[in-house]
């Protein structure tokens, strides 16, 4: 009998140890070739495809188009699985690979219609260069091809790729509009149905549009709110009350960015200096690839390209970097770029104008569904009333030129001027572009699509829908705001509001950031008078926090000197304020928790009769200005201002401590250990990990590092959002340059490029800007 149960155990032994092999050995099957030779159809040369020890591709080429093919043969064995997100979640596809729960996100997107849109205005999106976007689909499809096992999360998930298409390049561009905007618009349809219903005194304080932590480069700070009088407004008077458990939703992400330059007047030898760290969420492997691309090119100053930075699999282009002549980086603008119309019941005249497309949604595991999507002339009906009116949404990216792949000539632009030009046909979300070129020049614009509405037909910040009688509008990329070579020699956005007057009366406020994390950084580059790299690098890494020091001092008053047990042991463990959102700061975590407490109470109560009034009709708004109201309202504390029930602003703040304490004593007993690290943990995991058991789902993440940073200072670090990538670099001397990237540059977990580089990201080491020596060699030549 034991012999029995040993060779029964034994054999089991050699099952499981098979299938170990077996799933190790397709596994490495869709590992991407690092060495040797590698036969390409269409090259007119050899193409040699370089990697450093962190894997950073150096594609050296005869020419643009071989180079094309290149990227795209090494961004599909690396990213195919992640390329394939971007394009479904676009189209509204991502059911088809991941069943039902899918279908809801679909749904969201489907009703833009954004793959028949892009099929029907293919040609105007692929710009000037059709052929170098095929050669790089054809890189794609032959890369993808030529892995002998797919991709490893398909299967996983027990599917087959699909092919990829110029019309997938598109829809990875259109893929950063549904991420960096809000296809739904719906901030500004909530304001107009809170407007609709409330004081008009209530109403401006919600509206609100800035403070006085505001960094424009044009006009001055805001300034907060003005509170109004008790015969203005009384919230008192309501003697229906919120719940008090009730909150507002918490802060967002602000899905943005820093950037930052000096000109070459602040440097030791005339230098330009670019800083730019794009804020978005974080995952395994990173959104960006980093790459170097070197290839004659006659339009290229001197006759070659050279160019480094951060590419997006899925488009054949540098998005962020250096040519040796001009380096660039972006910000996301929050200028407005979608409106709401109303639409009646019935149109005059017996038609009602409307066209009705039937999208189906292929379910894997499942049959298909239909979406029908009811559309105007303006754009698709979004919302629908019991009466059958409702509201169309015009958002640039519907329209044809939202993306436009000319924006890859940034890599042949020869100084400040010629970038400017190029941008002047770029198709990409409207973004904050900075400049600088090996003269020493720096400068800011506006760059990307951006709606072209009549005078007549602009609405008012938060006043949507426009008039039913506007026309649709265009899109347009020329002639956009800018500041060319300013007198201070220093420029900075942050995703705050950057304009005045008529020009931000023209572009509109889709929801600015607060002004915090732009005064921090143009007040660290108004503090000295010489930069280098690492000064740039510095400002960057900083963590100060300058926006929550008056919130501890806030909160030591409500503590100090109370009989409440739990308000003394915040006490205790608030007397040290450490001035940093470091990994071990204890007070910083616990001030944090405060403001929110007392701006979800604050929130609730200017909201609530609102809510009361619109019922199932109301949607929740994004307050990205709600410190400008909130600050005056807890400094001031008047009475008819105060939301119910509180007897007393004391009352509140201090109901906000306690149950902030209460939060805290759940996950555990002393509050000395409730660091901000704790809270503010890595989470920056592979997509397909969250439908796998703990043990996997560990093997496909990053290391859970205690991070630094937070929302409201430079540098902005959350679980899994954050600084997607950090770049500072001088054109011409890209040598000198810094570079971060979190996540690693393959999405093969058994690739050793898997997290490569992300420990630096987490720490802030210095990683060089370009590439280090060659490691693996790969040569492709022509079939």
């Amino acid at each position: 009998m034991r012999r029995w149960l040993t060779r029964v155990l034994w054999l089991l032994l050699v099952l499981v140890s098979l299938l170990i092999v077996g799933a190790v050995w397709l596994l490495r099957g869709s590992l991407a070739p690092l060495e040797g030779e590698q036969r390409v159809d269409g090259l007119q040369a050899p193409v040699s495809v370089s990697r450093d020890a962190l894997g950073v591709v150096t594609i050296d080429a005869a020419n643009q188009r071989d180079a094309m093919r290149a990227l795209g043969l090494v961004h599909a064995q690396e990213r195919y699985f992640e390329m394939d997100l971007m394009r479904r979640s676009a189209a509204g596809e991502l059911a088809e690979l991941f069943g039902p729960a899918a279908i809801p996100a679909d749904q969201r997107m489907r009703v833009h219609r954004l793959r028949a849109r892009t099929h029907a205005h293919l040609a105007h999106a692929v710009g000037t260069d059709p052929q170098g976007v095929q050669s790089y689909v054809a890189g794609v499809n032959q890369g993808l091809a030529d892995l002998r096992v797919r991709p490893w999360p398909y299967l996983l998930l027990r599917q087959a790729p699909a092919a990829w298409t110029a019309e997938d390049s598109v829809l990875a561009g259109l893929a950063m509009y549904a991420d960096l905007q809000d296809p739904g618009n719906q901030t500004e349809l909530a304001m107009a149905r809170i407007r609709a219903v409330v004081p008009p005194a209530l109403y401006a304080l919600l509206s609100h549009d800035g403070s006085e932590w505001d960094a424009p480069l044009f006009g001055a700070a805001r300034g907060n709110a003005p509170l109004p009088s008790a015969a203005q407004l009384d919230l008192r008077a309501d003697p229906r009350s919120p719940p008090t458990a009730a909150a507002a939703p918490a802060e967002q992400d602000v899905k943005g960015s820093n950037n930052f330059a000096v000109a070459g007047a602040l440097t030791a030898d005339g230098r330009a200096i670019l800083a730019d760290d794009m804020h978005l969420g974080l995952r395994a492997p990173n959104l960006w690839f980093r790459v170097r691309l070197r290839y004659a090119d006659a339009q290229a100053p001197g006759g070659k390209v050279d160019v480094s930075g951060f590419s997006l699999p899925g488009l054949p282009a540098i998005v962020v970097g250096s040519n040796g002549h001009v380096a660039w980086g972006f910000t996301n603008s929050y200028i407005d770029n979608a409106d709401f119309i109303p639409v009646p019941a019935h149109a005059p005249g017996g038609g009602d104008g409307i066209r009705t497309y039937e999208e189906r949604i292929r379910v894997a595991g499942q049959p298909d569904t239909v979406l029908r999507v009811r559309e105007t002339a303006w754009g698709p009906i979004l919302h629908t009333r019991a009466d059958g009116s409702g509201d169309a949404l015009r958002w640039t990216a519907q329209l044809p030129g939202a993306v436009r792949l000319d924006f890859a000539d940034m890599a042949r632009a020869a100084d400040l001027d010629d970038a400017l030009h190029i941008a002047d046909r770029a198709g990409i979300p409207t973004q904050n572009l900075l400049l600088a070129d090996r003269h020493g020049r720096i400068a800011w614009r506006l760059i990307g699509a951006r709606p072209d509405r009549a005078a007549d037909c602009a609405p008012a910040s938060g006043a949507a829908p426009v008039a039913a009688q506007c026309a649709p509008w265009p899109i347009r990329s020329d002639a956009s705001p800018a500041l060319v070579d300013p007198a201070n020699h220093r420029l900075w956005t942050a995703n705050g509001r950057v304009l005045d007057g008529q020009a931000l009366a023209v572009a509109g406020n889709a929801g600015y950031d607060l002004g915090a994390r732009g005064r921090q950084i143009r007040d660290d580059l108004l503090a000295r008078e010489r930069f280098s790299e690492a000064d740039l690098l510095a400002i960057q890494l900083d963590d100060r926090a300058l926006f929550l020091q008056r919130w501890w001092v806030l909160l030591r008053q409500v503590v100090a000197h109370s009989d409440d047990p739990a308000l003394k042991r915040l006490e205790v463990a608030t007397r040290h304020w450490e001035g940093h959102a470091s990994a071990n700061a204890v007070s910083y975590r616990i001030t944090r928790g405060f403001r929110g407490m007392v701006l979800d109470s604050v929130s609730t109560g200017l909201l609530a009769p609102a809510k009361r009034r619109l019922g199932d009709d109301y949607l929740e708004p994004r307050l990205a200005q709600m410190e400008g109201v909130l600050w005056p309202l807890v400094s001031e504390r008047p009475a008819h201002l105060l939301p119910p029930p509180y007897a007393s602003w004391d009352a509140l703040l201090a109901d906000a401590a306690k149950r902030l304490e209460a939060d805290l004593a759940a996950q555990g007993p002393t509050l000395a250990d409730r660091t901000w690290g704790e809270r503010n943990t890595a989470a920056i995991c592979h997509p397909v990990s969250r439908a796998l058991p703990d043990l996997a789902r560990r093997w496909l993440c990053m290391p859970a590092d205690r991070l630094p940073g937070d929302r409201d200072m430079p540098r902005v670090q959350g679980p899994a959002f954050g600084a997607s990538q950090r770049m500072v670099v001088s054109p011409g001397h890209e040598a000198d340059g810094v570079i971060h990237m979190p996540g690693g540059q393959s999405g093969h977990p058994l690739s050793p490029f898997w997290g490569a580089g992300h420990a630096d990201w987490v720490t802030g080491a210095p990683t060089p800007f370009l590439p280090g020596p060659t490691v693996y060699t790969l040569t492709l030549q022509p079939r």
